[in-house]
């Protein structure tokens, strides 16, 4: 059977998944999605695969090397090169759009975990707060640490703020 501390934390790991694919799935559009699929079809083998015989018959087709099949885009294949790039126009785009996607997951990971380390730093103080607590009680002798009573203070989060401001800015 687990412990509190250990419910407590798997508890909160579960609510944590939850809040970043709910943010994740809120802010996704029916564009992200599209992209998204294009994205893990075309960045394939068998895509590039695809793409390679594809060229390779066209250019067989219309240097007339496949007997019984007349050429449609003779030599230097013109169409050809507007057909490639077309789609080297498209899959840009898509690249694209699915990198901007990946910012704004990495964005809502970033606040997240800055949420969790504001947390985890507020749980630590309390903690360095009751122990030093304790030993009073049972009389434990400590020596003066300036740092020990620095960690104990609450983290200034709108000093943190305004000093990642004043050097981004």
């Amino acid at each position: 059977m687990d412990t509190p501390s250990v419910a407590t934390t798997r508890v909160r790991q579960k609510r944590i998944r939850e809040e970043i694919k709910s943010r994740l799935h809120v802010e996704r559009t029916w564009t992200d999605a599209l992209a998204e699929f294009f994205t893990l079809k075309f960045g394939t083998v068998p895509f590039l695969l695809i793409n390679v015989g594809v060229f390779v018959l066209w250019i067989l087709i219309n240097l007339g090397d496949i007997p019984g099949i007349g050429t449609f885009d003779p030599y230097p294949f013109n169409l050809l090169t507007m057909v490639v790039s077309l789609e080297a126009i498209m899959l840009s785009i898509i690249v694209l759009i699915t990198q901007n996607r990946q910012s704004k997951v990495e964005d809502i990971r970033e606040q997240i975990d800055t949420e969790i380390d504001v947390r985890a730093e507020e749980e630590i103080t309390m903690l360095l707060v009751m122990l030093e607590k304790v030993a009073q009680h049972l009389q434990v002798p400590m020596e003066a640490n300036p740092e020990l009573e620095r960690m104990k203070q609450s983290t200034d989060l709108k000093r943190i703020r305004a000093e990642i401001e004043r050097h981004s800015g």
